[in-house]
């Protein structure tokens, strides 16, 4: 346990060259002078610091903060380079705008759900995402926001809404981490043998099914269907995510167990909501899109069930093979072949692009 030293002010040398042996000039605790002055009155402590960090003068707490949340909105910060406002960074795409909101955080009380609100109920936000050959020569990365914001989700995301669309998300707020699905030897394969989590023991009951966030994170084996996403690994601050679009995320969403199980349940809850095909195929359709499809598509996806139903009615032995994926229980009321065909419609659904992408 560390804690501050009450009889003494803290000091430190100027090591000459960088060198430990090579004392130099004693200096106290102190913020660069050519930035704002430090608060009048403040301990130069951790208090202190907050403080002048905090201090009306400085506007680049207020300016970084409202970037990072413009980023997780519109899949892109103002500022591009939300990790470096500096001089090797990038200069901001609207600097008018990012003064406004900063000024708008700070006299909010730095509300943060104000500015969330206020973002996305904008009309900059509510636009069409559809691209216009103009649009796409004036403004062809969209940094000008000439259309609706759409990117891949980030990890977390894409599957905290497969579980809340499926209907088995925990929405329980707080408690330990969890251990959900994995690939058996993750750990074991980059273990010293005297390590306590050498061995990766999966959770059961509700714990399989919190939201991402509760997820237990072992650095040296990040969870497989994360790192696909491009989540970082924990090793090191990332203010800024990569996005990407690969085969091995489609291999994710289309077989992973955590997504099985959650296509499966969605269909068992469609079929015991209505055993008519159509009204239990615009069921899911509404919890995964949030919209009825049209009649072409909803021919498409009858067919596909039709196609299904096909197969798993003569060969049951498949469509009990599918429905042993995962640990919620199944409904043994609902025939096997029916309950299977609808599973592999949701799994279609959970991998429109609509769906990945926000």
């Amino acid at each position: 346990v560390q804690k501050e030293k009450k009889d003494a002010k803290p000091v430190a040398n100027i090591l000459i060259r960088g060198q430990y042996d090579k004392l130099g000039e004693k200096v106290s605790a102190a913020t660069f002078g050519f930035l704002h002055p430090f608060p009048e009155g403040a301990p130069t402590n951790r208090l202190g610091l907050a403080k002048w960090i905090m201090s009306p003068e400085n506007p680049l707490t207020p300016r970084v903060t409202v970037n990072r949340f413009w980023q997780e909105i519109f899949g892109i910060g103002i500022v591009k380079t939300a990790e470096d406002f500096g001089v090797m960074g990038e200069t901001p795409v609207n600097q008018d705008l990012l003064d406004w909101l900063a000024v708008e955080f700070r006299e909010s009380g730095w509300d943060m759900r104000h500015m969330i609100r206020l973002m996305v109920t904008s009309a900059t936000y509510r636009q069409d995402a559809t691209v216009t050959p103009e649009k796409l020569e004036k403004d062809p990365a969209n940094r000008f926001l000439s259309r609706g914001p759409r990117f891949r989700m980030d990890a977390e995301m894409i599957r905290d809404y497969a579980l809340d669309a499926s209907g088995l998300l925990v929405e329980k707020i707080g408690g330990r981490s969890v251990k959900p699905y994995q690939p058996e030897g993750m750990w074991s394969a980059v273990a010293m043998p005297e390590s306590n989590t050498r061995i990766y023991r999966q959770d059961q009951g509700d714990a399989l099914y919190r939201r991402s966030m509760y997820t237990f994170w072992k650095r040296a084996a990040p969870p497989a269907s994360m790192e696909v996403f491009n989540a970082p690994n924990r090793e090191t601050c990332a203010v800024r995510r990569e996005r990407s679009n690969t085969p091995l995320q489609a291999l994710v969403t289309l077989n992973d167990p955590q997504f099985m199980e959650a296509a499966r349940h969605l269909a068992q809850v469609a079929l015991e909501h209505s055993r008519r095909k159509e009204k239990a195929l615009d069921y899911m359709v509404r919890k995964v899109l949030l919209r009825p499809l049209d009649s072409a598509g909803m021919a498409l996806l009858e067919d596909t069930y039709a196609t299904m139903l096909k197969h798993y009615a003569a060969h049951p032995e498949d469509s009990r093979s599918l429905l042993k994926v995962g640990a919620s229980r199944v409904d043994d009321a609902l025939p096997a072949a029916e309950l299977a065909s609808m599973t592999m419609v949701a799994n279609a659904l959970f991998n429109l692009d609509e769906v990945l992408n926000k």
